[in-house]
């Protein structure tokens, strides 16, 4: 039994007509993995709510016109300007088979470490994997912990995380080394920005200095050229 529990309605309308549907309020869905898709909607806002909890990693416990089944999220289509949900496909899924999900990677006790109170900051460049298990086993999140990071030279890879009991990784193949998390210097970087601004400010400074004036010479020439003509004329007096 999942903690997510969804009731929808088998619906006939498709194409264009659908659109009909959301305007109502419903969300157009489809259900794969059981034969024939089944094409099914829901009300928007408490179909929402299940989705921001259960994800693309939890179990969904569906009731669709009195016909009970278990389903994980495969895809969700969300309207490119206002960002709400326009379909969705599920997944039937079957308690005693084992089903590949995508689990978020969560990083803790960072604020505690050696690199922390150095004032190092943390960047996670994994923040989900794909998992294979069966729906009782799916874990909500996969901890990784980074107390342990004192250096620059310290990272998270796949080989920090410790799998639950009946879990795998979907690839199988995955290097233990690829990356979860690496450090940063804050300070560090902002001073070499500083530096590179300030010689790019620098070149500017010189181009400017080198660009000739209007009658072909450079600056400090033409204000030479002035000097010179007007000797000559003190001259003629």
């Amino acid at each position: 039994m999942s903690e997510n529990k969804l009731k929808l309605q088998a619906r006939t309308l498709t194409g264009k007509k659908v659109a009909g549907l959301r305007a109502e309020g419903l969300i157009p869905s489809v259900i794969y993995g059981e034969g024939e898709p089944i094409l099914a909607q829901s009300v928007y806002n408490e179909t929402e709510k299940v989705l921001l909890v259960a994800g693309y990693h939890s179990t969904i416990d569906i009731d669709i016109d009195g016909k009970k089944k278990m389903v994980i999220v495969k895809d969700v289509n969300l309207d490119p300007v206002s960002r709400k949900i326009v379909n969705i496909e599920f997944q039937a899924v079957s308690a005693d088979r084992a089903i590949e999900a995508t689990t978020p990677i969560t990083i803790v006790n960072f604020e505690t470490s050696d690199a922390s109170k150095a004032h190092l900051a943390i960047l996670q460049v994994m923040e989900e994997v794909d998992v294979k298990a069966k729906p009782s086993d799916l874990p909500k999140e996969l901890i990784v912990d980074a107390g342990a990071m004192a250096t620059l030279d310290d990272k998270l890879t796949i080989a920090n995380i410790t799998l639950p009991k009946g879990v795998e990784f979907a690839d199988k193949e995955m290097e233990e080394t690829q990356t979860i998390a690496i450090l940063t210097d804050p300070a560090a970087e902002a001073a070499a920005r500083e530096a590179e601004e300030a010689a790019a400010k620098e070149a500017e400074a010189v181009e400017a200095a080198d660009v000739p004036s209007e009658n072909g010479s450079k600056p400090e020439e033409a204000e030479g050229e002035g000097k010179t003509e007007e000797k000559s004329e003190e001259n003629k007096e």
